[in-house]
Order: structure tokens, then C-alpha cells, then sequence
């Protein structure tokens, strides 16, 4: 009998660790299920096929980072440093009329003999082909070093750029995430990247990953490599000032899911399988010490600071205190990874356009756009509610945060772990609420007859999916129940 690879992993990682993730099975429950997890391992097996380890080490890379009032004037200063001999600047068209971009070329041509050229295209929601015209351009020329200017979109689409200035006979899928594409890995070194970030959400500029969407497949998927992170992050705390209230919010929402998802991630020690050379170890690696402490922080920052942006979008210190917590929850799911909230936000965003065709408020683009952030917040209340039983004191931990107090209070340790994941759906409800988030599906224009399309576009998202409690380390399973109870659930609320 036939299986893929990843389900033959899923089930040996049950077979090791089968404990149903709902926490209230019977011992006998539970016996069963493992030994259940043992024959269908059997059906697979072959002689001389030796058992896939686990893994037992996790790594943390993350880009060097710079912040303060008005540091994008050192930018120039950086690349002659590095002793950039032509740099290739990429920015997308409201930013190259804003003050972070004026900043940026200011800088450069502060410097002598220090040419560049500037690519003005990148679109909000980068996909396939806009991904192409950046390269096609970065490929014409012969640059030492790139500079992204710009939200996530823009840092994103330079990674693509250098990428394949670099490998300038690959294809587009050969290093696109696997099952969508070859997710070959990167051997070459790539040419040194530094990203203004312009938004505080995110967390571009500290990681390896580059996301895009898939517009025939109508979902978003990437390439995840620790070879993409930027070599500097300048995180100017001026350079968000020009930035409208909704997309601060959706930035925002963004940094919130990162920070949740990585902190409740599998544990690192649970994925399989070891990999046998490091350059194979993924970025998105599950839940670890260093990452929790990024996370955490980012989480109670966000929760305290985004509905101050949502009450008053120049609100200096919020401004501030909000691309600190991007870039920390950057470091944490750069290295921990996100799951359930992001790997169903792809085809929520991605179906968009051929679907319901929602233009959201304050993005100034002439097509059909659910921001990032906004997609990956709308499934929230329900991926918690499913992942609570999996680890019930981290769940507790953030109900205790959206409750702005801590877990020693009698009103949160008096909740039983059964009922944690009802009482942070309440809570994460009524966060997105009060920061004008549309409630549910419905509201962006789905309907119950999209549910099914919208788990067929979750489900090749194996890259976050196998990061998830209760799927990633759950017998053979695909998730696809599972997804298709947390969209209907994410329906209205």
C-alpha cells in the first residue's frame, strides 16, 4: 500500500506520542489509539526500514537589528560599510512618494560612488507574476547588495529578487515550499539584503520567509529559508507615521497571530524527522525557550498597545512600542514557526479575489484585497478554542494576557483546562471587536458554500499545518475535519 512520506511521519511521531490532543480520553482511549497507531504503521512497513528519529536540537537565527528615531539616515552609511558596489532598492509605489523612501535615497547618495538603481513595482499582496517582474528586473542587473523599503510585501519580494539573482536558471517553484513546490534548499550564498520595515506587523525584516500568492491555486503559499534573512533590519520609528489606521491594525493583527501561534506550536522535540545534514532543519522548527520569550513579549505588548493604534493612529508610543513587538514576534515564529491561523489565512486571502472580492478600507489599491493580517485574525477565536486542549497552561497563559491580568488570578485559575478553550475564544472575540475587525467569514463576503474550498486551499499548507496541535502530531492526519470545523465555526461570531 502506497503512503506519502508525511503521512508515514505523522504516524510514527503518534505512535510515539499518541495521547489524543482533547486531553479527556480514557487510558483505555488512549491504549487503543496507540496500538491503533502501530498497525496502520505496519501496513507501511517494509523490511530494513529503520525508525525515524524525533528531533533533539533547535537552532535561532535571526537578522541583526537596528532601532531608533529617524535610523534610516544611517542606511547609506551601511552599504558603503559593506562596500556595496551597485545596490538594487525595492519599494512599492505609495512608498516611493513617503517620507521612508525620500529617507533611504537620501542616504545613499549622501555617499560617493555608491550606485543604484530603484525598483518602484512591488504590489501589496505580491503573487506569481509580480514576484516574476522583480526578478526578471533584479536579473538585468549586476547588484552587490538590495535594500527593501517597504511593508512585509516589499521585503518579501526583494528576498525573491536576491534569490534568484543568485540561482539565474531557476524556476520560481524549485525553492517554493513543498508539496506546492520542489522546496529545494538553498547551498549558495546569497547577496546581503538590509529592510526598512515601514509597517509594524510583519517581522519581514528578522526572518527568512517570503510570502506569495499562488493566484491559480487562489492561496498563498512562500519559500522558508534561514539563506533569506535580511544581514540588517533598520526599524525607524518614524517611518510608520505615514501609515493609515487600518493598515497599523492589520499590521498589528499579524503580530498578535505570530506571536500566539509560535508560542503554542508543537514543541521542537516532537517533529519529525531529525534531519540528517543541519542545512536540512526547517526555520519554522515548533515551540522553544528562546522563541517563547520573543513571543510572549510581543503578545503582551500587542494586546496592550494595538487598541491604543485603533483609538488614535498617532499615538507615538504605541507606534513604538508595536514595531518592537513585530521584530520580537518575528524572532520568535522566525524560529518557532505559526500554524493553524496563517495556513488558513492563505486561501482565505488568495480565494478572495476570484471569490467575494472584498476591498478592504484604507488600502489604496485598485483590486480586491483582505489584508494579510486581517485573514489570519478572522480564524482566531476558533484555532484556539481547537489548540487549547493541547497545552492548556500556554492557553491559559494568553487568556490571562487578553484579561490584562496574570495566571494567578482566582478569576483565571478558577477556569478548568476543559473550559480554557471557550473562555479565549470570548476573549480573542472580543479583542478583534474592539479593533473594528469584520466579524467572521460572513462578513467579508463568504458563505457556507466556500468552507470547502477554502480546507482544499489549508490543506497543501503542510509547511504550518504539521507545526499544529492536534494535527501535526495526530496519526496520519491531514486536518481536513478538523479545518473544516474551524471555518465554519469562524463563520460569524
Amino acid at each position: 500500500m502506497a503512503a506519502s512520506r508525511n503521512a508515514i511521519l505523522r504516524l510514527i511521531n503518534a505512535s510515539q506520542h499518541s495521547a489524543c490532543p482533547c486531553h479527556t480520553c480514557s487510558a483505555a482511549s488512549r491504549a487503543h489509539g496507540h496500538a491503533h497507531g502501530l498497525n496502520q504503521l505496519r501496513r507501511f512497513a517494509s523490511p530494513g526500514v529503520q525508525p525515524v528519529e524525533k528531533e533533539y536540537a533547535f537552532e535561532v537565527a535571526a537578522s541583526n537589528l537596528r532601532f531608533g528615531d529617524g535610523v534610516t539616515s544611517e542606511v547609506g552609511m551601511d552599504l558603503k560599510n559593506m562596500k556595496a558596489r551597485k545596490v538594487g532598492v525595492l519599494t512599492d509605489p505609495n512608498i516611493a512618494k513617503l517620507r521612508p523612501m525620500k529617507n533611504a535615497l537620501a542616504s545613499l547618495e549622501a555617499q560617493t560612488d555608491l550606485p543604484f538603481e530603484v525598483y518602484d513595482r512591488v504590489v501589496a499582496e505580491p503573487t506569481e507574476e509580480s514576484w516574476r517582474d522583480a526578478i526578471a528586473w533584479a536579473r538585468q542587473h549586476d547588484f552587490s547588495h538590495f535594500l527593501a523599503v517597504g511593508g512585509g510585501s516589499v521585503i518579501d519580494t526583494a528576498k525573491a529578487a536576491n534569490l534568484f539573482s543568485t540561482y539565474k536558471d531557476a524556476d520560481l517553484m524549485d525553492f517554493i515550499n513543498a508539496p506546492v513546490g520542489k522546496g529545494l534548499p538553498i547551498y549558495e550564498k546569497l547577496s546581503p539584503l538590509i529592510a526598512i520595515p515601514t509597517t509594524a506587523g510583519t517581522g519581514s525584516e528578522t526572518t527568512g520567509a517570503a510570502i506569495l500568492d499562488i493566484t491559480s491555486r487562489s492561496f498563498k503559499t512562500g519559500i522558508a529559508s534561514r539563506a533569506l534573512k535580511p544581514v540588517l533590519g533598520i526599524v525607524d520609528t518614524m517611518n510608520t507615521e505615514s501609515c493609515p489606521r487600518e493598515v497599523q491594525i492589520s499590521s498589528g493583527l499579524d503580530t498578535l497571530f505570530h506571536s500566539m501561534e509560535s508560542y503554542t506550536a508543537i514543541p521542537y522535540t516532537e517533529r519529525v524527522p531529525r534531519p540528517s545534514n543541519p542545512i536540512l532543519r526547517p526555520a519554522y522548527q515548533g515551540s522553544n525557550p528562546v522563541a517563547d520569550i520573543f513571543s510572549m513579549w510581543a503578545l503582551q505588548t500587542t494586546v496592550k498597545y494595538l487598541p491604543r493604534i485603533a483609538k488614535n493612529p498617532e499615538d507615538e508610543e504605541a507606534r513604538r512600542q508595536m514595531l518592537l513587538a513585530s521584530s520580537f514576534a518575528g524572532i520568535g515564529f522566525g524560529n518557532a514557526g505559526v500554524h493553524l491561523c496563517h495556513g488558513l489565512s492563505y486561501p482565505i486571502s488568495g480565494l478572495n479575489k476570484k471569490g467575494p472580492k472584498h476591498k478592504h478600507p484604507g488600502y489604496l489599491v485598485n483590486t480586491p484585497i483582505i489584508p494579510h493580517g486581517v485573514s489570519v485574525a478572522i480564524t482566531g477565536p476558533a484555532v484556539f478554542q481547537f489548540t487549547a486542549p493541547s497545552s492548556p497552561d500556554r492557553h491559559r497563559q494568553a487568556l490571562a494576557i487578553f484579561s490584562n491580568t496574570t495566571t494567578s488570578d482566582p478569576s483565571i485559575t478558577s477556569i478548568p483546562d476543559s473550559d480554557i478553550g471557550s473562555h479565549l475564544y470570548e476573549a480573542i472575540a472580543r479583542f478583534l471587536d474592539g479593533v473594528g475587525v469584520p466579524r467572521g467569514l460572513k462578513a467579508l463576503g463568504y458563505t457556507t458554500s466556500d468552507v470547502d474550498k477554502l480546507v482544499d486551499g489549508a490543506i497543501p499548507q503542510r509547511r504550518v499545518l504539521d507545526l499544529a496541535p492536534g494535527i501535526g502530531n495526530v496519526a496520519g492526519e491531514d486536518g481536513r475535519e478538523y479545518l473544516t470545523r474551524i471555518i465554519e465555526r469562524s463563520m460569524e461570531y
